[in-house]
């Protein structure tokens, strides 16, 4: 008889970890992971085109590859909102159902009763958002349940209405998380930092040609003080004051993003692209063939014009003229880089750091603004500003154009990889430095700085996509390993060399003139 209270204690238990086992399989069937689903379609037998959608938080899981699924005929219930018992046959069929005055798990399970293999919500809108519970009663659907959107269901509609056969294969293939053509934006990313950091190299006059060698040491000096004025020298109270700017435009972006507004933006990056892609072009050109740019005409308000730097022009003007107008297309990723890194290239020769005081005051400003706007806005703003904006979810899904893309090939789903101009300029402005110090003071390829920060740069851009996979494709701020493995590795061979406080105070006038 002792053991009696020690048996109910146990039944009392049992039963309660039986109820708590019972909503937990119950909380389970209404929230698994969303899958996004390929629609194949077939009219009258003949393969069409190819639809999207999203499965519901309670649908079954579709399989990944389409050769496990199988075609099955689409047909219209009746009633068209599936909210009562269908008096249509949907045996062995895929259920379309409209929006009505049900929720969607009612929706579903009289689809399911009517022996509909699998249901096709049709949304009233050109968008998906989650399908979830509605209420927290059983729920036993076995079938896949997917949103579409109203211009799908409009275009099944009219082929059903039409009397065609239309026929579907739903299926929902994996979207890596990295895809590999991260490795052509790496390049990309790092071939820019190279170039602009050798530009003056590259595009150095031959000396030894007539041209000149006819120019008088006057001249020399006097070309010399043109592009000094030309020059911005950044200083730490303008390395802090950009970066408050920079927030201040992100936050006035993410509230007042429009369509106008990123035509404003469009038209200031073709502006600047322009102008950078003919500076590339002309100062590549006139160091292969000098003459080229002896041939002038004068024109009114611009005065004596090169002609070859006019023909250059234009052909920037068209060339940007056509990104814009096809820039939705698939293939509009290349002049966008294009533009982009010609405007990189340009910037990095008119904006320097003097250095390593004012670099590491606008890199550690930098640092934390990558930081704050991707991870800890998303406390304040109830998502991530830096993501938002980039990814122009504000202005009708189009993107800012200040990024370099590349599709992303092995993504059944397509879309892009992006990288930010900031991501580039940032550890450029360093990079560029060290190559110019590197320079003056005639050290050597292993004993300077240019090299390891090069490689410095691109581990970080390696580490920025390691941190992409490891969270499992969230927006990671690079700059969050770029600075690190740019101003960190500057500052441990400074160390090491003992040559930190001549890289924190250097003067690039001085140290030239001495």
């Amino acid at each position: 008889m002792a053991s009696s209270p020690s048996l109910a204690v146990a039944v009392v238990v049992l039963l309660l970890l039986a109820l708590f086992a019972a909503a937990a399989a119950d909380d389970a069937s209404c929230h698994h992971d969303l899958q996004l689903v390929k629609i194949k379609s077939w009219i009258d037998g003949k393969k069409d085109v190819d639809y999207n959608g999203m499965t519901a938080r309670f649908s079954s899981y579709l399989p990944e590859d389409a050769d496990q699924a199988s075609k099955t005929p689409a047909l219209f219930s009746d009633p068209i909102d599936c909210c009562s018992s269908s008096t249509s046959k949907l045996s062995g069929s895929v259920a379309l159902c409209v929006r009505g005055t049900c929720d969607f798990t009612t929706k579903a399970t009289f689809a399911q009763s009517a022996g509909a293999t699998a249901t096709l919500m049709i949304n009233n809108a050109d968008e998906l958002f989650e399908m979830e519970c509605s209420n927290y009663t059983r729920i036993n659907i076995s079938i896949p349940v997917v949103e579409i959107t109203k211009s799908t269901g409009d275009t099944l509609n009219k082929l059903l209405t039409s009397k065609s056969k239309v026929e579907i294969l739903l299926y929902a293939p994996t979207r890596p998380v990295v895809d590999y053509s991260v490795a052509f934006l790496w390049l990309m990313a790092v071939g820019t930092v190279i170039c602009a950091s050798l530009w003056s190299d590259i595009t150095a006059p031959d000396q030894t040609d007539e041209r000149y060698n006819e120019l008088s040491p006057k001249s020399l000096s006097e070309a010399g003080k043109d592009d000094s004025e030309d020059l911005v020298n950044i200083d730490t109270k303008g390395a802090i004051v950009f970066v408050i700017t920079a927030s201040t435009f992100l936050v006035l972006l993410f509230f007042f993003m429009s369509s106008w507004f990123i035509w404003v933006l469009i038209i200031l990056f073709c502006i600047g692209g322009i102008e950078g892609m003919h500076n590339c072009i002309v100062s590549l050109a006139l160091r292969k063939r000098p003459k080229c740019g002896q041939k002038t005409q004068n024109l009114p308000m611009f005065g004596e014009v090169s002609i070859f730097s006019l023909v250059v022009l234009l052909f920037c003007v068209i060339f940007a003229v056509v990104w814009v107008a096809t820039r939705h297309e698939s293939f509009s990723w290349f002049g966008q880089d294009t533009l982009g890194i010609g405007l990189m290239i340009t910037v990095l020769q008119l904006a320097r750091l003097p250095n390593i005081k004012v670099a590491t005051v606008l890199l550690c400003c930098a640092f934390v603004y990558d930081i704050f706007w991707v991870f800890i806005s998303p406390v304040i703003f109830q998502k991530s500003v830096m993501i938002t904006v980039a990814r122009g979810d504000k202005a009708g899904g189009e993107a800012i154009p200040m990024l370099l893309r590349f599709p992303r090939l092995s993504d059944p789903w397509g879309g892009y990889d992006m990288i930010g101009f900031g991501d580039i300029l940032f550890p450029g402005l360093l990079v560029s430095f060290a190559r110019r110090f590197d320079k003056a003071n005639k050290k050597g390829v292993a004993s300077g700085y240019f090299l390891w920060l090069v490689i410095g740069y691109g581990f970080g851009l390696f580490f920025t996509y390691l941190g992409l996979y490891m969270m499992n494709g969230h927006g990671q701020p690079a700059l969050l390993y770029l600075v690190p493995c740019t101003l960190g590795v500057t500052v441990v061979l400074g160390c090491k060399r003992g040559e930190l406080k001549y890289l924190w105070s250097y003067d690039a006038d001085s140290s030239s003139s001495s």
